[in-house]
């Protein structure tokens, strides 16, 4: 699973701040509503937030993975952002968060969705691409981090 496959530049933001979950979780839901007239913010923030509910995405090392599945979704579509001040997000380490890869997948693609959570995983599991991440002040910095991490991670 290739995430930058997932990712358009128009859903990679930096520096932004928000203030809290809730405003994080709105942010978000406009950004991933962006990818498809079909997608509407309210709906996409209803199901990050029903996600939440069962259980913070909050993954710990100032990371989290929002996500949720949608019906009227066709493949998977993915946002990041980056936080210039990092929110509570009741991780399970109980840090703040400031790095953000929020994720829907359509309804029905269990495995699809499994694979795109590993590989987000995987990603943060890395503590060199956190650091790089967390160094860019530029959308294209975020989006060029990304893809150098995958090109490795493909070539190895």
């Amino acid at each position: 699973m290739n995430i930058t496959d997932l990712l358009i530049p128009e859903r990679v933001t930096c520096c932004r701040d928000v203030g809290s979950k809730k405003r994080l979780l709105e942010h978000t839901s406009e950004l991933l509503a962006s990818s498809s007239i079909l997608l509407s913010k309210n709906e996409i923030f209803d199901a990050l937030l029903s996600r939440e509910k069962l259980g913070s995405t909050g993954l710990g090392n100032g990371v989290a993975i929002p996500h949720g599945r949608m019906a009227s979704l066709e493949k998977p579509v993915c946002a990041f952002v980056k936080l210039d001040t990092p929110i509570d997000f009741d991780a399970s380490d109980g840090q703040p968060v400031d790095l953000i890869f929020a994720l829907l997948v359509p309804e029905d693609s269990t495995e699809e969705h499994l694979q795109v959570l590993s590989t987000i995983a995987e990603i943060f599991s890395n503590a060199g691409i956190s650091m790089a991440l967390r160094q860019c002040d530029t959308d294209s910095c975020l989006l060029e981090q990304l893809s150098l991490w995958e090109a490795q991670r493909i070539s190895a």
